[in-house]
């Protein structure tokens, strides 16, 4: 019969050493030769090699997520009320029956679809959310999605 083989760390439990022989051998950094890099000062070149092969000094690591670029982001509601102040800017021009919106000129990357449309316009847009385009188009608007591509896949459209 087989018999499943205990782990090596649940056999050390309850000891003091864990397997590292006396107590006072494996107490700090001191007994690796410090923490890190140390050692790579002026005496002992034994670390100098090291680091001459691998990249030691510059930035290294990864980006948080929480330090990327937030899109700056617009409601249809908002859109409707805001838009004799985007006409006065001329991020919009009025034609006959339809009002043209460069929302990137007044300063907006994404069209969400909070709110309901009643005007009729053209919006041009990075980003926009499928429930925008649908809401625009049954005002008889439309929406061009200039994006490189979709941010989050199935919720928007691309022009």
């Amino acid at each position: 019969m087989v018999v499943n083989k205990r782990s090596k760390k649940s056999r050390y439990r309850g000891s003091q050493t864990h397997g590292g022989g006396a107590k006072k051998k494996r107490r700090g950094a001191g007994h690796r030769g410090g923490r890190g890099m140390a050692g790579s000062g002026k005496r002992a070149d034994s670390k100098k090699p090291s680091i001459w092969k691998e990249p030691y000094f510059g930035k290294r690591g990864f980006t948080s997520k929480s330090r990327r670029k937030k899109d700056a982001v617009i409601n249809l509601n908002l859109l409707e009320e805001r838009l004799p102040q985007f006409i006065a800017q001329g991020s919009a021009s009025k034609d006959k029956e339809t009002i043209s919106v460069d929302l990137g000129k007044a300063g907006y990357t994404k069209l969400l679809g909070g709110g309901v449309a009643r005007t009729r316009m053209k919006v041009t847009v990075s980003y926009a959310s499928q429930q925008a385009v649908e809401r625009i188009k049954q005002a008889g608007g439309d929406v061009i999605a200039t994006g490189a591509g979709n941010k989050s896949p199935g919720k928007e459209e691309q022009a």
